[in-house]
């Protein structure tokens, strides 16, 4: 029995390693440099209220951010990799699919829209949140729709869905735009008198309304129709499926288990830093719908 014993703790060593070695060939992608590096770089962002945005003490929370460290916790657990390194690397509107196609980022789960063009660069995971897009300006100011606009200046964010919509108006309805870099710097613009409206995703336009100092709120009002209704996701490398499937399962579970709606209720219709003001923003039917069927669509 003695004999037989050794042989076969040497077998079952070998095995083990075998199906470590196996399992380690076996990884691609965006998990094979993951494990590779001992590191999961996060793309995050610095003014995008409530979603991805630095606090006062300079670290990156909201909704959004709460998804991707659920994500990474996954990633950790699919690779057995309890000490993985996440990195965080502050990006915009302009550079975040670049960053993406380079490898400096790994996950970016923001305020980023999924759009078909954006599609064909990099690669979406299940939608996150439904909205549409609107404009803030000043209460009282008589801005109502783009026609109201005419002659007037607006803001926008540069490299945005909105900036895209409105270039195609420009000529049309006759207004001028300023690109800006953070949609802090868009909203600054209507702050200072610089233009009439700053053009944004509606719950964006909200978070910075939320961001005010107290009783500052009342001297703005999200007004117009929706221009457009879209989607956010979080955004990887495009082609990558085992990756995806790993971002993707976390998603559906959060929204089917009622956790991305405990999120939402806390990001959204609760008091958020860094001015604790409640932004009001209530979870719409179509999030709801989501919420219960999980998706990967572009909507425009």
């Amino acid at each position: 029995m003695k004999k037989l014993f050794a042989p076969l703790l040497l077998v079952s060593a070998a095995a083990a390693l075998f199906a470590q070695t196996a399992s380690a060939q076996e990884l691609t992608g965006t998990l094979k440099k993951i494990k590779d590096t001992g590191v999961i770089a996060l793309g995050v962002r610095e003014s995008s209220i409530p979603f991805s945005y630095s606090d006062n003490n300079g670290k990156t929370i909201g909704y959004s951010q709460e998804i991707a460290l659920k994500i990474v916790d996954a990633v950790k657990k699919e690779l057995n990799a309890p000490n993985l390194k996440v990195t965080e690397t502050p990006i915009t509107s302009q550079n975040r699919i670049a960053l993406m196609q380079n490898g400096t980022i790994d996950l970016e789960c923001g305020s980023t829209t999924h759009t078909f063009e954006r599609a064909k660069q990099v690669g979406f995971s299940h939608n996150i949140f439904l909205y549409s897009i609107k404009m803030i300006a000043k209460t009282g100011s008589g801005i109502t729709d783009l026609n109201s606009l005419k002659d007037k200046t607006i803001a926008t964010t540069a490299g945005t869905t909105a900036d895209r919509i409105l270039s195609g108006k420009k000529g049309e309805i006759g207004f001028n735009l300023i690109q800006t870099k953070e949609h802090s710097d868009g909203f600054l613009t209507v702050k200072q008198g610089r233009a009439v409206a700053f053009v944004m995703d509606e719950p964006l336009l909200y978070g910075q309304r939320a961001a005010l100092p107290p009783g500052e709120a009342k001297n703005f009002e999200i007004v117009g129709p929706n221009l457009q209704f879209e989607n956010y996701a979080c955004m990887m490398r495009k082609d990558d499926p085992a990756f995806t499937k790993v971002v993707n399962t976390v998603i559906a579970d959060m929204q089917k288990s009622g956790e991305m709606t405990r999120l939402y209720d806390k990001w959204f219709t609760q008091p958020v830093p860094p001015k604790n003001q409640n932004m009001n923003y209530p979870m719409t039917p179509e999030m709801r719908a989501m919420f219960r069927d999980p998706i990967t669509k572009a909507y425009d």
